[in-house]
């Protein structure tokens, strides 16, 4: 394919914490410490704190987001002018409901108790469906004696910007008003600068005794044993016009069991490893997104609740094998999207895939970039990757060939746009001045440097990107081949040769054992041991006996902190076990390199970090992992450390376990030879036995129950449906 001609010269800035992106995420506190509850819907979303109140969220993302902007910055429930006490909050197995349970403190007047604390019992039901807020507040006198109590509710709207949460800064704003239409509806109109009207609507039902200035005021009467309800309602921009609680609730629910009814799923009689299974396909339920297009998962809430095209591809590719039609959906999605012309605004380049879209206030104005965004240097060849793995795992050939264009679009960026100076690498070079700078998954600025701490100047080509585009290639030749096109193939699998040896000799470095995280600029490698080495095994790229050591180097005590690999090896000159892309660990990445390593045969390996995964979350709120936890040491008796803006649930980190668990057994479906295979499985410790139900291959489906018997796993097949064979190969 033809190289763009385009002369780039070497980018030499070298950026400090001064200079920032202003897309730099602040902490000014921990999100899950002050808002630890967290539901999700569609394009909305909401952080509650421990009594599933929203008080002074500020630049924090507590509130109600819809479309990235907070509907709902404030909701308070008091009773007698008091906040009610907390005795416990939980949100549903399945993510739909948060429940809370409150009771009343001790009220006073005159210097006299009134109502005694725990007299009162509160129960709030809080839910989101179709970019609506639900509530049920439930209160019960257990009293002999009758009891009256005022209940008031606050509640109040800024329409702030996500991008306004996570501290960008902005020169105006648009123009606010509240008002109250009747009096059991409190109404907030916003008018933004993009001339688009947005609202939020409260309602309350019964309708209070006074509605004022946003203040709900109830005067309960309640006799001995008595209880009452309130239903507020909070709806946001295109919301449908209100409907009964009961029936929202039902509809919702039915969408989480509909949604929970996947092609297979994963269970274990360990109780701990079952939770965390579980847990890992009700945070993907709750992250999906259903678009025309098919399943999309949104990449994590609060910062990430839309759709990404890195993220959404290594989400399918970690769930591919129990659950292709994700994969199916991301492809079409991001295929409709793709780049059609250079748009430097945009860091868009024919055939380029998509990095994110937003719809908020600020990206329409161009504000912040990202209203439609291309500035990934990976999302393009982990499409391509992505397709030929969904391809090769279900032989759907149709969806293959309608994809084909877009394929070989993307596979001309690769050539064109990616490597424009015609080094056999593919580069990142960022045209838009508020775009991002590091353009990888490690897209912090510092996140790309020199054995001496010095940022690597670019045009810089990440080792793992690499990788992908070998992979990418390979899996073109293997597409190609089956839709006909043999001369395709061929040369396909030759570039796809000549990239591999190229990279073997411009990257690997003997002495540490792993591969460089990059090139620079200037062609010079970025000698430092990262995580990014282990992606690349993911690919195939490497050699047998590199990979070995690579798996080696990276379960060294620099590389492995007994929680899972860093992302950058302590002892390196930017290491920093709180920073986000230096010396951190992410369970995504974690999942990612245990696949390579199973790739190869590295079972140990792949255990280690199962196992030191499993270890984290067991120690994590739900068993839920996050995006990132800090790099510290391993420490007995010490959980992990949290780091304070990591996004819960994070789609990428939250089916980590099924990637794990695929490294593991070195699970294979073959749709040619309607076979599973299992290559030199394994199972970690922790773990006695897994049941695999409804593995679905064509129109055939397995359920596989697999046990660990001393140092062997035993296989035993306890339900099938069509001609589909097992077959372990050792």
């Amino acid at each position: 394919m033809a190289k763009a001609n385009l002369a780039v010269k070497a980018d030499t800035k070298t950026e400090t914490p001064d200079e920032l992106s202003s897309f730099y995420i602040q902490a000014t506190s921990s999100i899950h410490e002050r808002w630890p509850h967290v539901l999700k819907h569609g394009e909305t979303f909401g952080l509650f704190d421990s009594v599933g109140d929203i008080i002074d969220p500020g630049q924090t993302p507590g509130g109600v987001f819809h479309e990235d902007m907070r509907h709902l910055s404030g909701f308070e429930l008091a009773i007698n002018g008091q906040r009610p006490l907390p005795l416990s909050s939980a949100i549903e197995d399945d993510n739909v409901v948060l429940t809370v349970d409150l009771s009343n403190p001790d009220i006073y007047r005159d210097g006299n108790i009134v109502l005694p604390r725990e007299t009162l019992h509160v129960r709030r039901s809080k839910f989101l469906w179709s970019a609506t807020c639900f509530e049920r507040i439930a209160i019960h006198n257990f009293d002999t004696r009758a009891q009256r109590c005022f209940v008031t509710i606050n509640v109040d709207a800024d329409f702030a910007d996500l991008f306004e949460v996570r501290g960008t800064k902005r020169k105006k704003r648009g123009t606010l008003q509240a008002s109250q239409p009747d009096g059991k509806t409190t109404r907030f109109d916003y008018m933004g600068l993009d001339k688009k009207a947005r609202f939020t609507e409260v309602h309350f039902s019964p309708a209070p005794k006074e509605l004022k200035d946003g203040r709900a005021l109830y005067e309960l009467d309640l006799a001995p044993a008595g209880k009452t309800s309130i239903i507020v309602t909070v709806r946001c921009t295109g919301a449908p016009e209100i409907t009964q609680y009961s029936k929202s609730y039902r509809d919702a629910c039915g969408r989480a069991r509909q949604d929970a009814v996947r092609p297979a799923f994963v269970s274990s009689s360990r109780a701990l490893a079952n939770t965390m299974f579980k847990r890992a396909a009700a945070d993907l339920n709750m992250l999906i997104t259903y678009t025309d297009c098919g399943p999309f998962p949104y990449a994590g809430t609060p910062w990430f609740n839309t759709a990404f095209g890195r993220d959404g591809i290594i989400t399918a590719l970690e769930v591919l094998w129990l659950d292709p039609r994700i994969a199916r959906g991301v492809l079409k999605y991001l295929a409709e999207r793709q780049a059609t012309e250079v748009d430097p605004a945009k860091d868009a380049e024919p055939g380029k895939i998509l990095h994110e879209t937003r719809r908020s206030e600020m990206a329409r104005l161009d504000e912040v970039p990202f209203g439609e965004y291309y500035g990934s240097v990976d999302s393009t060849p982990l499409f391509v990757f992505l397709a030929g793995a969904y391809f090769r795992r279900t032989g759907d050939s149709e969806t293959i060939r309608a994809l084909w264009p877009n394929i070989e679009a993307a596979l001309n960026w690769i050539d064109k746009y990616g490597d424009r100076d015609g080094d056999g690498f593919v580069e990142y070079y960022k045209m838009s001045a508020h775009g991002l700078s590091n353009q990888g998954w490690k897209d912090s600025y510092d996140s790309i440097m020199h054995a001496d701490g010095t940022l690597a100047p670019g045009a810089i080509a990440l080792c793992e990107v690499q990788g992908y585009v070998y992979a990418a290639k390979t899996f073109a030749a293997e597409m190609a081949r089956a839709l006909g096109d043999l001369d395709a193939a061929k040369a396909l699998d030759g570039q796809a040769e000549s990239l591999r040896e190229k990279f073997e000799r411009k990257f690997w470095c003997e002495d540490l054992g792993v591969y460089a995280i990059a090139l620079d600029g200037n062609k010079n490698p970025c000698r430092v041991r990262s995580s990014n080495a282990g992606q690349v095994i993911l690919s195939g790229i490497a050699s047998k006996e590199r990979a070995a050591r690579v798996a080696e180097t990276l379960l060294t005590p620099e590389c492995f902190s007994g929680w899972g690999i860093r992302t950058l090896a302590a002892g390196s000159a930017r290491y920093n076990p709180m920073s986000y892309h230096d010396g951190s660990i992410w369970p995504h990445d974690n999942a990612l390199i245990a696949l390579g390593f199973g790739r190869y045969g590295l079972k140990k390996p792949a255990m280690a970090i199962f196992s030191a995964m499993f270890d984290a979350a067991r120690h994590m709120d739900l068993m839920r992992f996050p995006e990132l936890f800090c790099g510290f040491p391993r420490r007995r008796g010490i959980p992990p450390t949290l780091y304070p803006v990591a996004c819960q649930p994070q789609a990428w980190a939250s089916v980590a376990p099924a990637a794990l668990l695929e490294a593991c057994l070195g699970i294979r479906c073959d749709h040619a030879r309607n076979e599973i295979v299992l290559h030199d499985p394994v199972l970690p410790k922790f773990l006695d036995d897994v049941h695999i139900a409804n593995l679905c291959l064509g129109d055939s489906a397995i359920d596989l129950f697999v046990r660990r018997e001393g140092g062997e796993v035993a296989i035993s097949t306890i339900k099938r449906h069509g001609d589909i064979a097992v077959k372990i190969v050792r």
